[in-house]
């Protein structure tokens, strides 16, 4: 399976250096191109719109970037593309609603898949791949395009990139060394609480942790082994924890009652943002304003890279430590998946475009950059960087942070700085080797369960964040939470995702 992957990944490569949003030097793909160009010989394109989630700062302008893009598609595919970028605050409910209303082609999941196909957002794509994107499912192995499929069924194309999520601490390097703090001896949340003490006391004016994103403290991601069964910490979590194959609630977890109350005790020390539960505003542009000392997030690529690729965008060099082991689960390869919207009135032209975004590297690369010269500028390595004297908040146009969120990750540039041929060894080798889940490959069908789908969701929006960021009491919160998830439906959830695991178990 490796040598089958490195072999799609690494042909028409001269240089291949993989950083923390992929590599130098990387060969288009054109094969596609007669047929396009025939397509569209009268001037005719067909428009398509493709929401994504940005955790820059959202562009108020992507027309030179629409341009530059279809100046490729239409030569290609006889296509244009309008680019909707969305901030990870607003993402889930606007493209929900995008779908509903027909205005969307093309969005991606964010750990929501198994409920985007039951509540019938995606578009089946099983009969269309080997025409409109047979240069991207070549990339892929077999095995792991089954983790977007439901009775058989395509409905997704996974984002290919590293896999296995490791949770993480991003934090300021030039405080720590300030402080003499140890980073490297920190192994677990629980080894944090001493560290954001000695900040605070030193730099009382400076909060020691930001929310990665809206009511995300970073509590999900340190609690080990846990494999979602489709769904995620901001969706019904039904899970297994570790070789028991009995489905929990995620809630109930001991885990999860034990970090609930380490962040109240940071909340309460003023050790974590006080509106971390309602801010709009992402961990880089916090980060940024040098008022944080760090945030907990996860990550697949080395600690150097992910820290070499963050430390722009938050505007101060940054360090990385691992917070916990990576695990891998079927949520692990179809949490963030390509989808063609079920209400697409251009579904081919909708995937041809898509395939772009995986075997075109100007393609990809332009909806992450920009305009080179204006929005970053091309090293001679292969290396990106921003124009001398602007950053990631000050370019007219970035969606860099969602570099493992687009496409193919390995024909994206990395940052100045960052990546190496080793990191891509040690990206393949977490791949295939780091610990995973007993129940990988299995995928939960919702359909039976909608109703309460959308009751629970509802339930864990108002709960979830106070409880996860520290600004309420879960001594009292988290009974009210468990009581309010019971009287939602939750454990219907949980008995039908039994059941059909039970069935699956039964037939490997």
């Amino acid at each position: 399976m490796a040598k089958k992957l490195l072999s799609a990944l690494l042909a028409g490569v001269m240089v291949f250096s993989l950083a923390a949003c992929g590599s130098t030097d990387a060969a288009t793909t054109s094969e596609d191109s007669s047929e396009g160009t025939e397509a569209s010989a009268d001037g005719d394109y067909t428009e398509i719109t493709y929401a994504f989630v940005t955790f820059n700062t959202v562009p108020d302008d992507t027309s030179a970037v629409e341009e530059a893009i279809n100046k490729i598609s239409r030569e290609k595919i006889g296509v244009e593309v309008h680019l909707m970028p969305l901030s990870i605050a607003d993402y889930t409910q606007q493209v929900s609603l995008a779908v509903q209303n027909g205005e969307i082609d093309i969005f991606h999941t964010l750990g929501d898949l198994g409920n985007s196909i039951s509540s019938d957002m995606c578009y089946d794509i099983t009969d269309m791949i080997d025409t409109d994107a047979a240069e991207t499912k070549a990339l892929f192995e077999e095995e792991w395009l089954k983790t977007t499929m439901q009775d058989g069924r395509l409905y997704a194309i996974p984002t290919l990139k590293p896999f296995a999520l490791q949770p993480m601490l991003i934090y300021r390097k030039d405080i720590a060394e300030e402080l003499g703090l140890d980073m490297e001896s920190v192994k677990s949340a629980e080894d944090l609480t001493e560290v954001f003490a000695k900040v605070k006391e030193a730099h009382p004016e400076m909060t020691p942790l930001a929310p990665v994103s809206q009511g995300d403290s970073g509590l999900t991601r340190w609690i080990p082994n846990i494999d979602w069964l489709g769904d995620s910490f901001a969706s019904p979590g039904g899970c297994l924890q570790g070789d028991d194959m009995t489905v929990t609630s995620y809630y109930d977890l001991a885990d999860f009652e034990k970090y609930a109350g380490l962040v109240r005790d940071w909340y309460q020390n003023d050790y974590i943002m006080k509106d971390a539960a309602t801010t709009t505003s992402a961990a880089a542009e916090l980060m940024s304003s040098g008022s944080y000392f760090a945030y907990s997030a996860s990550y697949s690529y080395p600690l150097e890279d992910t820290a070499a690729s963050l430390s722009a965008p938050s505007g101060y060099e940054v360090g990385a430590i691992a917070l916990g082991e990576a695990y891998l689960d079927t949520s692990s390869m179809n949490a963030v998946a390509q989808v063609i919207a079920s209400t697409s009135e251009n579904p081919d032209a909708a995937l041809k475009f898509l395939n772009l975004t995986y075997t075109d590297a100007d393609v990809i690369n332009t909806m992450l950059y920009g305009i080179e010269g204006e929005d970053y500028v091309k090293n001679d390595d292969g290396t990106v960087s921003y124009p001398e004297g602007q950053d990631a908040a000050t370019v007219p146009y970035t969606a860099q942070l969602s570099c493992g969120v687009l496409g193919n990750f390995f024909i994206q540039w990395p940052l100045e700085g960052s990546g190496s041929e080793e990191s891509l060894k040690w990206e393949d080798d977490q791949n295939h080797n780091a610990p995973a889940s007993p129940a990988m490959g299995f995928t939960f069908d919702a359909s039976s369960v909608q109703t309460q789908y959308t009751a629970v969701s509802n339930v864990i929006q108002q709960y979830l964040p106070g409880i996860a960021c520290g600004s309420v009491d879960p001594e009292t919160a988290l009974p009210e939470f468990r009581k309010a998830l019971s009287d939602a439906g939750y454990d219907d959830i949980l008995k039908a995702k039994q059941e059909q695991l039970d069935a699956w178990l039964a037939a490997q």
